[in-house]
């Protein structure tokens, strides 16, 4: 008894040794090896999620030594003091006028 499709080419080209050496190469680096495929997708998220955070953290740096700068002059020091802290001098009062739509609501 012969095969049918022992003279088709599709049999021919799986029953090739070296197509199957490569099917199984393949699979194993994309799904099974250390560095596969999916571990690198992994991996690179997460480096451009640390790159996003590197240039925030820049970005926050520059804003910060842009206020150290404004700092130095004692009536920036002044200000600043007045409107974080509510800081005020003996001779004065403040008010702080809070309005409806601004403060969070305690549950």
């Amino acid at each position: 008894m012969t095969n049918p499709y022992k003279d088709k080419s599709w049999f021919k080209f799986l029953s090739n040794k070296y197509v199957w050496v490569l099917l199984f190469f393949c699979t194993w680096m994309i799904f099974l090896d250390n560095y596969s495929y999916f571990d690198h997708r992994i991996l690179d998220q997460q480096i451009e999620d640390l790159e996003d955070n590197a240039t925030y953290y820049k970005e926050e740096i520059k804003k910060d030594q842009q206020n150290i700068k404004q700092l130095k002059n004692s009536e920036q020091i002044e200000k600043y003091a007045r409107e974080k802290y509510y800081m005020k001098k003996d001779s004065e009062d403040i008010y702080i006028i809070e309005f409806e739509g601004d403060t969070i609501e305690k549950k």
